[in-house]
């Protein structure tokens, strides 16, 4: 018997389709959901519901990411979907912001996938939004890289290459890159992103810089660069996120 064999043979005996929603219920820090070709919510675990201040799962099955969470994160959240159902191709380990129950915004990684019907067409997704939690200093692969965290931390608005970082490490890069990916749960690249980012959103809050000289002092010598990922990973433009973060005047 093939492993594919086994697979059809073992789920043919399941009494209703697996869709793991028990089990990411037991993930408070994890979002899980499966939507339609129409991307509609048709699985959602508990975490999805609290997100979106829902009181019951059968309040949001139906609805889209843009009906169920407020701007800008829905919209965005939807535009994701659309583009996994219009390409087929997933969406992978994507660092982005997000909004938490109690208002405040926080950083997760995300994982969108086609689900493909019988004739393979794309008949729906699947994802996956991870929390980022901040790592505790007593972590056992902490030292090897704090030097190399510091450094980010204290000069990000400079070139930064992981190659470089790894040295100061004292790690090769691949042995760099598999601690920072223990400890933080991203790799080099993305919490080089993520520090520049966090600057980002709060000099665009707090000061009246001009953006380019927010990219400038964030580690972007192009503005545009600067703009294209900061939409990325929040939602919006900087101008855009600037103005909704000071709400009205």
């Amino acid at each position: 018997m093939t492993p594919a064999d086994l697979q059809t043979e073992f789920l043919a005996r399941l009494a209703a389709p697996f869709t793991g929603e028990a089990l990411f219920d037991c993930l408070p820090d994890v979002v899980y959901f499966i939507k339609d070709a129409r991307a509609r919510y048709v699985v959602v675990n508990q975490t999805v519901v609290e997100r979106c201040g829902f009181r019951e799962k059968r309040d949001l099955l139906g609805k889209r990411a843009d009906e169920a969470y407020p701007p800008p994160y829905g919209q965005r959240y939807r535009a994701q979907d659309e583009e996994v159902l219009r390409t087929g191709e997933p969406i992978l380990n994507r660092l982005e912001l997000q909004l938490y129950p109690t208002g405040g915004p926080g950083w997760c990684v995300t994982h969108k996938l086609p689900l493909r019907g019988r004739r393979g067409e794309v008949a729906g997704l699947v994802g996956v939004s991870k929390d980022l939690h901040a790592p505790g200093e007593e972590d056992a692969d902490y030292p090897h890289v704090a030097e190399a965290v510091r450094r980010i931390q204290t000069g990000f608005e400079e070139p930064l290459k992981v190659r470089d970082l790894a040295a100061l490490a004292g790690l090769s890069r691949y042995q760099f890159e598999q601690r920072m990916r223990r400890i933080f749960q991203i790799t080099a690249g993305q919490f080089i992103q993520k520090t520049r980012m966090d600057a980002a959103v709060r000099r665009l809050r707090e000061t009246d810089m001009p953006i380019a000289a927010v990219a400038l002092a964030c580690g972007y010598s192009d503005q545009s660069a600067f703009s294209r990922q900061f939409k990325q990973a929040v939602g919006l433009s900087p101008a855009e996120y600037r103005r909704v973060s000071r709400g009205p005047v």
